[in-house]
């Protein structure tokens, strides 16, 4: 059988990291709760930007969710993309997760951007990425890449390892190694690591020890290129892209098998 998910009831609970497992039952009775539900949502609004994208507003006691919702509400295939430690929502290179949410978009697939609650907090950044995973889910969502840059990086890994069924691969952008020591719980998922040999912030070692900790993916480095990795925004953009649609479709077959 493939590692596809269909719905809430796709969630490796077994797998979740020690950030966030003792919040993935409820507190009374010790029943699973679903972390769109584990929010504790006292509102939400949303609002159309246009064609081809949506904001989404979540307020919690913790703060404000928001999620920059490109493409149909209704797509199977979705991509996560997941910012650093001060929060953002336009990614690496030259707004890489802008564009590259406009592209599924018109490729009939989706994308949603998620602006955390509390950046550079990695359990409840967490939270907010397996909620928006469950607001897809349930709208019809049925895989996801998930892409993460920096600290995000370290987000996107933990998500992997949380959902595992349902992710189709995972790419990260000068990532973090903290937060990602429990990684080979992603088990086979597939795994792209991007980063710059001058990155200022988080040197290239940083991919190399993801990699070693996973157990498997692959690194690509990329020379003369700083921690937001301008320089090589135009590759960045088109490996992102190539590498993103095999995974879909590989996914999408191997839940035909």
């Amino acid at each position: 059988m493939g590692r596809s998910g269909t719905g809430a009831s796709g969630w490796n609970r077994s797998a979740t990291s020690s950030t966030c497992d003792h919040e993935w039952m409820a507190d009374d009775d010790q029943t699973p709760k679903a972390p769109l539900d584990m929010l504790g949502a006292l509102a939400r609004s949303d609002a159309e930007l246009d064609e081809t994208s949506r904001l989404i507003e979540i307020y919690t006691m913790e703060g404000l969710l928001q999620v920059w919702w490109f493409g149909l509400p209704g797509a199977t295939d979705v991509a996560l993309m997941c910012g650093g430690a001060m929060g953002g929502v336009l990614g690496p290179g030259r707004s890489l997760y802008f564009e590259y949410g406009r592209t599924l978009a018109a490729s009939g697939r989706a994308a949603m951007a998620v602006s955390y609650r509390r950046p550079g907090d990695l359990g409840r950044c967490l939270l907010d990425v397996c909620a928006t995973a469950d607001l897809a889910m349930r709208n019809g969502a049925e895989r996801f890449v998930i892409l993460g840059h920096s600290f995000g990086g370290a987000v996107a890994i933990q998500a992997a390892c949380t959902f595992t069924k349902a992710v189709a691969g995972v790419v990260t952008f000068a990532t973090q190694s903290g937060g990602c020591e429990d990684a080979a719980l992603m088990e086979s998922v597939p795994l792209l690591l991007l980063h710059g040999e001058r990155d200022s912030i988080l040197g290239p070692e940083n991919s190399t020890m993801v990699q070693s900790l996973v157990g498997h993916g692959e690194v690509r480095m990329f020379p003369d290129t700083d921690h937001l990795m301008i320089e090589a925004a135009d590759e960045l953009a088109a490996i992102t892209h190539e590498w993103t649609m095999a995974r879909f479709a590989e996914h999408t077959n191997e839940g035909r098998t």
